[in-house]
Protein backbone atom coordinates (compact mmCIF):
# COMPACT_ATOMS: atom_id res chain seq x y z
CA UNK A 1 0.00 0.00 0.00
CA UNK A 2 1.42 3.60 -1.02
CA UNK A 3 0.07 6.46 0.93
CA UNK A 4 0.93 9.72 -0.43
CA UNK A 5 0.63 12.97 1.10
CA UNK A 6 0.66 16.25 -0.72
CA UNK A 7 1.78 19.63 0.45
CA UNK A 8 2.86 23.12 -0.86
CA UNK A 9 -0.77 24.24 -2.00
CA UNK A 10 -2.13 28.04 -1.16
CA UNK A 11 -3.35 31.28 -2.20
CA UNK A 12 -1.49 33.29 -4.89
CA UNK A 13 -2.55 36.33 -6.97
CA UNK A 14 -2.38 35.97 -10.50
CA UNK A 15 0.83 35.41 -12.28
CA UNK A 16 2.15 34.28 -8.72
CA UNK A 17 4.16 30.53 -8.55
CA UNK A 18 3.62 27.66 -6.19
CA UNK A 19 5.65 24.35 -5.61
CA UNK A 20 3.36 21.48 -4.93
CA UNK A 21 4.87 18.10 -3.30
CA UNK A 22 3.79 14.58 -3.38
CA UNK A 23 5.83 12.24 -0.80
CA UNK A 24 5.10 8.45 -0.87
CA UNK A 25 5.31 7.66 2.54
CA UNK A 26 7.44 4.47 3.68
CA UNK A 27 7.85 3.02 -0.11
CA UNK A 28 11.14 1.55 -0.93
CA UNK A 29 10.65 1.20 -4.84
CA UNK A 30 8.94 4.92 -5.56
CA UNK A 31 11.67 4.45 -8.29
CA UNK A 32 9.30 1.83 -9.84
CA UNK A 33 6.40 4.45 -9.89
CA UNK A 34 4.86 6.31 -12.57
CA UNK A 35 3.00 9.39 -10.78
CA UNK A 36 0.76 11.97 -12.17
CA UNK A 37 -1.01 15.38 -10.96
CA UNK A 38 -4.34 15.49 -11.51
CA UNK A 39 -6.83 18.52 -10.32
CA UNK A 40 -10.44 18.96 -9.46
CA UNK A 41 -12.20 22.30 -9.62
CA UNK A 42 -15.54 22.77 -7.69
CA UNK A 43 -18.10 21.63 -10.29
CA UNK A 44 -15.89 20.14 -12.69
CA UNK A 45 -14.63 16.71 -13.49
CA UNK A 46 -11.13 15.80 -12.04
CA UNK A 47 -8.18 16.29 -15.34
CA UNK A 48 -4.83 14.91 -15.55
CA UNK A 49 -2.11 17.77 -15.37
CA UNK A 50 0.73 16.32 -15.86
CA UNK A 51 2.71 12.93 -15.62
CA UNK A 52 6.26 11.48 -14.96
CA UNK A 53 6.83 7.70 -15.90
CA UNK A 54 9.78 6.21 -14.61
CA UNK A 55 12.27 6.37 -17.95
CA UNK A 56 11.74 10.10 -17.09
CA UNK A 57 9.37 10.86 -20.42
CA UNK A 58 6.78 13.53 -18.95
CA UNK A 59 2.88 15.08 -20.34
CA UNK A 60 1.22 18.33 -19.54
CA UNK A 61 -2.06 19.28 -19.87
CA UNK A 62 -2.30 21.92 -22.89
CA UNK A 63 -3.77 23.76 -20.41
CA UNK A 64 -0.74 24.11 -18.37
CA UNK A 65 2.28 23.48 -20.70
CA UNK A 66 5.20 25.92 -20.88
CA UNK A 67 4.02 26.78 -17.00
CA UNK A 68 3.49 23.75 -14.96
CA UNK A 69 6.81 21.58 -14.68
CA UNK A 70 6.46 17.89 -13.01
CA UNK A 71 9.64 16.57 -11.16
CA UNK A 72 10.45 13.20 -9.15
CA UNK A 73 12.96 12.42 -6.87
CA UNK A 74 13.23 9.36 -6.07
CA UNK A 75 15.62 9.27 -3.27
CA UNK A 76 13.63 11.58 -1.26
CA UNK A 77 10.18 9.35 -2.17
CA UNK A 78 8.67 12.87 -4.03
CA UNK A 79 7.02 13.97 -6.72
CA UNK A 80 6.87 18.13 -7.47
CA UNK A 81 4.99 19.93 -9.85
CA UNK A 82 6.48 23.76 -10.28
CA UNK A 83 3.80 25.82 -11.08
CA UNK A 84 4.57 29.48 -12.61
CA UNK A 85 2.37 32.18 -14.54
CA UNK A 86 -0.89 30.60 -12.37
CA UNK A 87 -4.03 31.79 -13.68
CA UNK A 88 -7.37 32.09 -11.65
CA UNK A 89 -8.61 29.32 -13.42
CA UNK A 90 -5.92 26.23 -12.36
CA UNK A 91 -7.75 27.46 -8.66
CA UNK A 92 -8.49 23.51 -7.74
CA UNK A 93 -7.82 20.60 -5.44
CA UNK A 94 -4.38 19.43 -6.77
CA UNK A 95 -3.90 15.59 -6.08
CA UNK A 96 -1.21 13.11 -6.99
CA UNK A 97 -1.29 9.31 -7.97
CA UNK A 98 0.76 6.56 -8.23
CA UNK A 99 0.67 3.27 -10.71
CA UNK A 100 3.82 0.36 -10.71
CA UNK A 101 5.29 1.02 -14.35
CA UNK A 102 7.06 -0.91 -16.30
CA UNK A 103 8.11 2.61 -18.70
CA UNK A 104 6.71 3.51 -21.85
CA UNK A 105 2.99 4.64 -20.44
CA UNK A 106 3.71 8.35 -21.57
CA UNK A 107 4.73 7.25 -25.14
CA UNK A 108 1.60 5.47 -25.41
CA UNK A 109 -1.21 7.35 -23.10
CA UNK A 110 0.70 10.62 -23.17
CA UNK A 111 -1.57 11.65 -19.83
CA UNK A 112 -2.33 8.83 -18.38
CA UNK A 113 -6.01 7.84 -17.69
CA UNK A 114 -6.88 8.35 -14.07
CA UNK A 115 -8.52 4.88 -14.09
CA UNK A 116 -4.72 3.44 -14.76
CA UNK A 117 -3.54 4.66 -11.13
CA UNK A 118 -3.63 2.52 -7.98
CA UNK A 119 -2.77 5.29 -5.01
CA UNK A 120 -4.09 8.82 -4.76
CA UNK A 121 -3.12 11.32 -2.18
CA UNK A 122 -5.77 13.95 -0.36
CA UNK A 123 -4.96 16.51 -1.90
CA UNK A 124 -3.94 20.45 -1.54
CA UNK A 125 -5.66 23.34 -1.96
CA UNK A 126 -4.40 25.78 -5.22
CA UNK A 127 -6.14 29.18 -5.05
CA UNK A 128 -5.35 31.97 -7.89
CA UNK A 129 -7.11 35.39 -7.34
CA UNK A 130 -6.84 37.94 -10.40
Amino acid sequence: QVQLVESGGGSVQAGGSLKLSCVALGEKTFNKYLMGWFRQAPGKEREGVAVFDIDGSTAYADSVKGRFTISKDNAKNTLFLQMSSLKPEDTAMYSCAAVLSTGGWVRVWGLVPEDEYNYWGQGTQVTVSS
